[in-house]
């Protein structure tokens, strides 16, 4: 587990990305946006990984679109 692991989350329902519509996309791209405001609050200028699980098989768990912001370590590949 990554030292610093934050959520994203809009106020809009949107269950997963794979589901967004194109009107979505201004809050898609906010979404990111934010995440990038997060990790400079969280000192992360040295790199994070920002994570979006779709569906099952992306081990989605929460039926409610969020972004992880993870980072405050070396992150290694593949990450799962």
């Amino acid at each position: 587990m990554a030292p610093v692991h934050a959520l994203v989350i809009p106020r809009r329902l949107i269950s997963q990305v794979s589901k967004a519509k194109e009107d979505d996309k201004e809050l898609l791209g906010h979404l990111i946006l934010t995440a990038n405001k997060v990790a400079k609050e969280k000192d992360l200028g040295k790199g994070y990984r920002l994570v979006i699980n779709d569906g099952v098989q992306g081990a989605q768990s929460v039926y409610h679109l969020h972004v992880h912001v993870i980072g405050g370590r070396q992150m290694t590949w593949p990450p799962g």
